[in-house]
């Protein structure tokens, strides 16, 4: 499974399956957190 909008791929499909989106989720959310820190860095 891939998404190529924060490159990220993981081989862990059962898992994803069975309910566990930690997987998932948790790099979309630190990737938004890191975009919303640059943002504060250029808005200063």
């Amino acid at each position: 499974m891939s998404d190529h909008r924060i490159n990220l791929t993981l081989y862990r499909l059962n898992e994803v399956l069975e309910g566990d989106l930690g997987a998932l989720i948790d790099p979309v959310i630190q990737e938004h957190q890191a975009d919303q820190l640059a943002a504060l860095s250029e808005n200063g």
